[in-house]
């Protein structure tokens, strides 16, 4: 696996770069790190005070990549670090194009005193635009104990996205008994109906109803087994969730309440709109707690 890890130097940064140390990654698979210099356009009179400033965060830059290394050393993966100049957002995504990398990681830095649904510019833009999967890691309130095993959520809708990111999935060298978790969230054709009122209607009405949510548990529980072939054995446990409701609510509770480090979902993508993310893939990346995988394998196709 070929992984380009964009690092601004800051803690978010090195936890992401903790969380790839945590990976099964040997000398077959390769992390680029990467820093961008921010590019800032000056007017002619000020181009002295221009190139002091690039020369100052060239100086940084390459600290920046060094102190990465440092984290990244015990991954067992080959290491090499680049460094470029422009708009941050751009320049990783550009390079992830061009070195085929297969994943693009870095922290999700946010907005200093406000929730995560607030993301930093940079990686809100990368996670949108980038035609390739974006790990985006998040720093959890919650700490694990060495001895816990890492729990990935995903969620499917049985499209040929999810089925791609379930291949991907399968192949990223996670730690050894890593859980996995596999949800399908259902839009129920009577979910609009008040439980109450059903009770009051005749058994015929009744009948149907039921019949319906069979029929709607039945798919999704489809949808999972499907899921869990193209997971092939790569995972010690799979445990299948079904839910009816609100796609995006249903999962961000799901990962919440059952602890998961990584939620991943695959971006079907706006049409038109080449890496673009859908509404639930957006809602769950801005709300999650825990880090998000937005397993971009068609190219926002």
């Amino acid at each position: 696996m070929k992984i380009l890890f964009a690092t601004d130097g800051s803690e978010h940064s090195e936890d992401a770069a903790r969380l790839l140390t945590k990976f099964n990654l040997t000398s077959n698979d390769g992390i680029t790190i990467f820093h961008v210099i921010g590019w800032v356009p000056f007017e002619e009179d000020k181009q002295s005070y221009y190139a002091n400033l690039k020369f100052l965060k060239q100086e940084i830059g390459g600290k920046v990549l060094d102190s990465a290394l440092e984290v990244l050393k015990p991954s067992g993966a080959r290491l090499s670090t680049a460094l470029d100049e422009g708009f941050p957002d751009k320049s990783i995504v550009a390079a992830a194009i061009g070195s085929n990398a297969d994943m693009i990681a870095l922290g999700a830095r946010g907005i200093k005193g406000l929730k995560s649904v607030f993301l930093g510019s940079v990686t809100r833009a990368v996670a949108i635009s980038s035609p390739v999967p974006v790990l985006v890691v998040k720093n959890s309130s919650r700490e694990k104990k060495p001895s816990e095993k890492m729990k990935v959520l995903f969620a499917t809708d049985g499209s040929d996205s999810a089925d791609s990111a379930a291949r991907f999935l399968s192949g990223i060298p996670f730690p050894e008994g890593t859980e996995m978790s596999v949800i399908n969230v259902g839009l129920s054709a009577v979910s609009d109906i008040p439980e109450r009122f059903i009770m009051e209607v005749t058994d015929a009405v009744r009948e149907e109803v039921a019949r319906v949510r069979a029929s709607e548990f039945a798919r999704s529980e489809a949808i999972i087994g499907k899921t869990k072939a193209l997971l092939g054995d790569r995972f010690s446990k799979v445990t299948e969730i079904v839910k009816i409701g609100d796609p995006a609510a249903e999962i961000l509770a799901e990962a919440e309440s059952s602890g998961a480090d990584i939620v991943t979902v695959g971006c079907r993508g706006l049409r038109g709109f080449r890496g673009m993310m859908g509404s639930v893939s957006r809602r769950v990346l801005g709300h999650a707690a825990c880090s998000v995988l937005l397993a971009k394998t068609c190219g926002g196709g």
